[in-house]
């Protein structure tokens, strides 16, 4: 019998090995395989996600702010806009619509 297949026949979750049918493994999906109770526990949280947005985007910023702009090279001046461009896109994402929410 293959990996492959074996995998495809489990009969408990891939993560919690609780027992029970929970489809098959597919590679491509993130969620395939497992038990409702560790699905609802992977996802994210808006204000989870929210979060983890502006720590990124602030340990982005820092990392830019190291750039004496007088003194850089192009290639830096380059890094230095599309990173500003990345924070700031993210960030404006946050403000969004989400999903038909008004905010």
């Amino acid at each position: 019998m293959s990996e492959r297949t074996l995998l495809a026949t489990r009969r408990y979750c891939r993560l919690c090995a609780e027992p029970g049918e929970f489809g098959p493994f597919v590679p491509g999906e993130p969620y395939t395989g497992l038990c409702p109770g560790c699905v609802t526990a992977g996802r994210p949280t808006r204000a989870g996600l929210e979060r983890a947005v502006v720590i990124v985007a602030r340990q982005n910023l820092a990392a830019v702010e190291s750039v004496v702009l007088p003194l850089a090279t192009p290639d830096e001046l380059t890094y230095y806009v599309c990173t500003l461009k990345r924070s700031l896109c993210s960030l404006l994402q946050l403000f969004a619509r989400v999903g038909g929410e008004g905010r």
